[in-house]
């Protein structure tokens, strides 16, 4: 598992965007991840909110990251939903995704993301998605 995980953080580590908005892959294993970014005063829009696009973008990656866990590192998505459910003021955001089904070409993964504020976790958005595979391996072309 720690295996997956260094991986993970390899893969990560290559996005000049996740660097840009500081993500760092806290956990991994096979369906499920969890991804984590500081809040800075840089990540805020005008109100002092969490940028709903840095939102997003966790929702995203965790979900790519989840749907990779199972189809491999060459993954990218194909579709996602997300839901705002209230605005992300506090000190981190966590996003936490899981595999909900597989084959050899998609996954469909749920995720959530929370703020971390005064020492708990406050649910601020949720998200759907479908991760494909990409590139053709030798099982696909028999």
């Amino acid at each position: 598992m720690d295996d997956l995980l260094q991986l993970g953080k390899q893969v990560l580590a290559s996005q000049p965007f996740s660097a840009l908005v500081g993500a760092e892959l806290t956990a991994l294993s096979p369906g499920q991840v969890e991804l984590t970014i500081s809040i800075t005063p840089q990540l805020k829009q005008q109100h002092g909110f969490v940028h709903g696009g840095v939102i997003s973008y966790a929702a995203d990656n965790a979900l790519t990251f989840a749907g990779g866990s199972i189809l491999g590192p060459a993954v990218v998505t194909s579709e996602y939903k997300i839901n705002y459910l209230r605005p992300a003021m506090g000190t981190a955001l966590i996003a936490r995704a899981t595999v909900i089904y597989s084959s050899k070409t998609q996954a469909v993964c749920r995720g959530e993301v929370f703020v971390v504020g005064e020492g708990k976790e406050d649910l601020c958005a949720v998200s759907q998605g479908t991760i494909a595979r990409i590139g053709r391996s030798s099982e696909d072309q028999a």
